[in-house]
């Protein structure tokens, strides 16, 4: 008789924990037996789709049976699929429990009315899923929760001393993109790891920032993939502090500057070179009214028109891109959500019965390769739209910032100087965002009235301290497809792997097959493995373990039988040897930890 097969890893002994309490087998032998892997047990809908060149990652997870789009960007999970989605949350849970973060679930379904109390429901209203019950509620699909875990708290906690708190969940949420692509990269249902940070203080605050910081980058250690942390805006979500978490790869819709000298890493969106000295102008003798082009923004109170204006070169496309970050850093009141801004002034102007009386606002924002000739240029230039010839206008220019530096407001290129270190230059990456964290002080907790009264100030109830930080997991299962598939399949990291090995006979699957199968997994408690006992031919199976992406294949063929002698191959560490049975439960783990 085989030996009693032991749970392979923790996830085997896991569902084995879950079907003997579902009345499967009150008997730890039988419950054991029903948890060995075999993939003839496991729906993997493999085959019958066509290749295509140069496919994608996404490509080959429907090909290999991970996944199905039921919807433009709505996914099934597959069994496959499902077993990655849950090794990323299983492996979350550790990180996060060792930062003592409690697990919960928050309800999908939230209230226009709480975002609208937050103050955040007019600004992402275009993204949310939006419905009304038979009472005529106004409610959506949460795509965050930030309104709802502290509305919960608002209502929970009693005292100072029940903070600080850290709490967690992993589930689904929603954005109605206008374009979904690429996959799971940008999807409108997605899975994401919010955890959501309580503390009564700044400085404790700050604390919990670093600490969760430091987790996140364990984690993505962990999966063994080089990540760029990069400061970034708080955007809608609000706060002092943000970082995000990128894999650079060509398929990312962000750009990541990033300097090789002193390690400063920033999104686009807030990265800057290296200031221009005080009264730095480009003086250029063939800058023309022809070449100069401009930007127009508007301010949120809705009285100041903003014209950026730069000059365009030859090699440019015929509207050359501009980093309305340094714009925004001179004008702080620009608002960045509006696409048509001098149809908002001018809808302003038509509900405001002083603006016939009351000039509007021009400001002027000089880029400095055009400073030296703008005023020579003005003239020529529609500086003041013909729609406001009705309008009393007041103009200003600004070329320099308040502390007197020239303005750069092109984008960003490779090579621009760091402005962290003397020599350092940066470069630019495309990347895909996995994580990002946010410091949001009392963002929420104010609007939505989460405060405690503190020994330090016992005259009145001081807000909350809020920190949130996310992790998509959903996004986490397609970049890593996507980043390290190559022409013959998937190739997934240790860590999530649906499987970590998978074991192949050459020829039909023997009793002595499932009996070596199974002794190897008793004797190999750490690792994951599956037998591949599907009526397939031996070359069928090989190429499938390649689409799904094993990281190792271990081969039951004549050496096997005749002498003892596996062959174990590694696609991603080029490996191919040939190694004895009593060896393997040795052999395995060692690779395994290599990956």
């Amino acid at each position: 008789m085989p030996p009693t097969p032991r749970p392979a890893s923790w996830a085997q002994l896991r569902l084995s924990n879950r079907m003997c309490g579902r009345g499967f087998s009150h008997s730890a032998q039988n419950c054991a037996i029903r948890t060995r892997s075999v993939l003839s047990k496991l729906w993997v809908p493999a085959g019958g789709l066509p290749g295509a060149e140069g496919e994608s990652g996404h490509d080959k997870l429907i090909r290999a049976g991970f996944l199905r789009q039921a919807h433009s960007g709505v996914f099934q999970l597959l069994p496959l699929g499902l077993r990655v989605q849950q090794k990323i949350e299983a492996l979350l849970d550790l990180h996060m429990q060792r930062i003592g973060a409690s697990r919960l679930s928050l309800s999908t379904i939230s209230s226009e009315k709480l975002w609208r109390r937050s103050g955040r429901l007019d600004n992402v209203s275009p993204e949310l899923f939006r419905f009304a019950d038979r009472k005529k509620m106004s409610l959506i699909l949460s795509p965050t929760h930030e309104e709802e875990i502290t509305s919960l708290l608002a209502g929970t906690i009693k005292s100072y001393k029940d903070l600080p708190l850290r709490l967690y969940q992993s589930t689904r949420k929603y954005r109605d993109e206008i374009r979904p692509r690429h996959g799971l990269l940008r999807a409108r249902e997605f899975t994401m790891k919010d955890l959501y940070t309580f503390d009564t203080t700044v400085d404790s605050a700050i604390g919990t920032y670093q600490e969760v910081s430091a987790a996140y980058r364990a984690f993505f250690a962990d999966l063994k993939l080089g990540i760029l942390v990069a400061e970034a805006s708080s955007g809608d979500m609000g706060g002092d502090c943000s970082h995000e978490y990128h894999l650079v790869n060509p398929l990312g819709e962000d750009v990541v500057a990033s300097c090789g000298g002193c390690g400063y890493t920033a999104n686009d969106e807030v990265a800057m070179a290296r200031p221009l000295p005080r009264g730095a102008h480009a003086a250029s003798r063939d800058v023309s009214a022809a070449n100069v082009r401009v930007w127009r923004g508007i301010t949120k109170c809705r009285e100041t028109l903003v014209n950026a204006w730069y000059t365009q070169h030859a090699n440019d496309s015929q509207e050359a891109d501009i980093n309305v970050h340094a714009i925004k850093e001179v004008v702080p009141e620009l608002d960045l959500s509006i696409g048509e801004p001098l149809s908002a002034l001018m809808e302003a102007c038509k509900t405001d019965a002083e603006a016939l009386s009351t000039p509007i606002r021009v400001i002027n924002v000089v880029d400095y390769r055009l400073a030296h000739s703008f005023d020579a240029l003005r003239g020529q230039l529609p500086v003041v739209p013909t729609d406001l010839d009705a309008f009393p206008v007041f103009q200003s220019s600004m070329m320099e910032s308040s502390s007197g530096q020239a303005l750069n407001i092109r984008p960003l290129t490779d090579g621009d100087e760091c402005p962290r270190c003397e020599k350092g230059t940066l470069q630019l990456h495309r990347a895909l965002e996995l994580g990002h964290t946010f410091y949001l002080g009392t963002r929420y907790s104010k609007p939505l009235e989460l405060s405690v009264t503190l020994p330090s100030a016992p005259g009145g109830a001081s807000p909350v301290q809020m920190g949130c930080y996310g992790i998509g997991v959903s996004r986490i299962f397609g970049a890593v497809a996507e980043h390290k598939v190559d022409s013959r399949g998937l190739n997934w990291p240790r860590a999530i792997a649906p499987f970590e090995v998978v074991v192949i006979p050459t020829s039909a699957v023997t009793s002595e097959a499932i009996n070596f199968f199974d002794t190897l997994v008793g004797q190999s408690p750490t690792c994951d493995l599956v037998l591949d006992d599907r009526r397939e031919t031996f070359g069928w199976k090989m190429r499938d373990a390649e689409m799904i992406g094993y990281p190792v294949a271990v081969v039951l063929g004549k050496a096997w039988r005749e002498r003892g002698i596996c062959e174990v191959q590694c696609r991603s560490l080029a490996i191919k040897d040939e190694v004895a049975v009593d060896q393997l439960p040795t052999y395995l783990p060692e690779l395994l930890s290599r990956l």
